[in-house]
């Protein structure tokens, strides 16, 4: 015995379907949809419903069945499609946008779609590799070889590679609360100050800043980053010499993570203190 679903929408629901469908800016299945259930909610049959925005039965079935079984908005969307397997694994999308932000081939003023991939078919065990895939990694990235302000990675070698494959595998290794990996970085920072008093909101007029500021020298940050949990620490120094980065690597193992395993790993340029701990 099939299930009959009724469509009994509330005023919200039907004034928001009504003015989704007089705008008409919505892709034509989810306008279809909202249609279908104005018609069901006008107590309309099935059949006449199917006819009328020019559907299959099986659409207005399960249309329905959506909104009652869960709400206006699962309705109206679409359940995601699974789709075929990504052909580029993380470590070859990695080597994808280091390539593209490399310098191009010998002869050549910048990496087309075309370069790119027969570039991966020969860095890779790919067979193949479509102009179309290589677009959409790098549009995922927001990567676009034809500019040229864009920042570039002046050389890709064996080396630089091997540590970006290194890199990537300390991240996809499972959570080890023992062995917690820390991303750290620094970033010197320029002080500002305002040369003027800013003039304060009043109704109808946002808070103004003049454009002229004063430098009051810089600082540097220390930052830490948990890659598994949510926590972050920024230390404030003067400088950013051997010795401020050893008292904040020293802080992180003392204060921070003190039932941890320390285990020295190369990870970037250098080596680190705090095990998996990649620059």
């Amino acid at each position: 015995m099939n299930v009959r679903y009724r469509v009994e929408l509330s005023q919200a629901e039907r004034g928001e379907l009504t003015a989704m469908l007089s705008k008409g800016k919505r892709a034509a299945r989810k306008l279809k949809r909202a249609q279908i259930l104005l018609a069901a909610d006008a107590g309309r049959s099935d059949e006449e419903i199917a006819r009328a925005v020019s559907v299959g039965g099986s659409t207005v079935y399960r249309t329905k069945r959506r909104f009652v079984e869960g709400n206006l908005e699962r309705a109206l969307s679409e359940d995601s499609r699974p789709g075929a397997e990504r052909k580029l694994t993380g470590k070859e999308e990695a080597l994808l946008v280091a390539t593209a932000c490399a310098n191009p081939p010998e002869g050549r003023a910048r990496w087309t779609l075309e370069l790119l991939a027969d570039a991966m078919v020969r860095l890779t065990d790919h067979d193949s590799l479509s102009s179309e895939t290589v677009r959409r990694r790098l549009a995922e990235n927001g990567l676009k070889p034809w500019r040229k302000d864009m920042w570039c990675i002046p050389k890709v070698d064996g080396e630089y590679v091997a540590r970006m494959e290194d890199v990537l595998d300390l991240y996809a290794e499972a959570p080890d609360p023992q062995r917690p990996v820390v991303c750290f970085d620094e970033s010197p920072v320029q002080l500002i100050g305002e040369v003027r008093q800013p003039i304060p909101a009043e109704p109808g007029q946002l808070e103004r800043y003049d454009c002229e500021y004063r430098r009051n020298g810089t600082v540097n940050l220390f930052v830490c980053i948990d890659v598994h949990r949510p926590w972050r620490k920024v230390k404030v120094t003067e400088r950013r010499a051997a010795e401020d980065y050893a008292h904040c690597m020293r802080e992180l193992v003392d204060v921070h993570y003190p039932r941890s395993r320390v285990h020295p790993r190369r990870a970037g340029q250098s080596v680190n203190p705090l095990g998996r701990c990649p620059l």
